[in-house]
């Protein structure tokens, strides 16, 4: 099994900045893709940025030049760093991970999700 756990989500005003972290633990082989998604009320759930084993990067165009998406691949950890938040960037923010593990008969990936973080962007 593995667990991820989002953290930096809070209240910020406008313009403001926030770091959001998604650490990974658990039965871990390796970690493939890793991305953020967020979901506000009454919306669908959305994909904000993904980051590739080997660093590639994919932002939607909503989060271009503000939000920048990280990994530190030793710490299974993934990072959002996101400035100039606006009002409408408010939703509870996921973590999503593509993790390698092993099985009975060899390898396979699986999917996980965090339970979520959320960041309200309010004056």
């Amino acid at each position: 099994q593995v667990r991820l756990v989002e953290s930096g989500g809070g209240l910020v005003q406008p313009g403001g900045s926030l770091r959001l972290s998604c650490a990974a633990s658990g039965s871990i082989l390796s970690i493939n893709g890793m991305g953020w998604y967020r979901q506000a009320p009454g919306n669908q759930r959305e994909l904000v940025a993904t980051i590739t084993s080997g660093g590639s990067t994919y932002y939607a165009d909503s989060v271009k030049g503000r939000f920048s998406v990280s990994r530190d691949v030793a710490k299974n950890t993934l990072y959002l760093q996101m400035n100039s938040l606006k009002p409408e960037d408010t939703a509870v923010y996921l973590c999503h991970a593509d993790v390698q593990q092993r099985t009975a008969w060899g390898t396979t990936s699986f999917s996980y999700w965090g339970q979520g973080t959320q960041v309200t962007v309010s004056s």
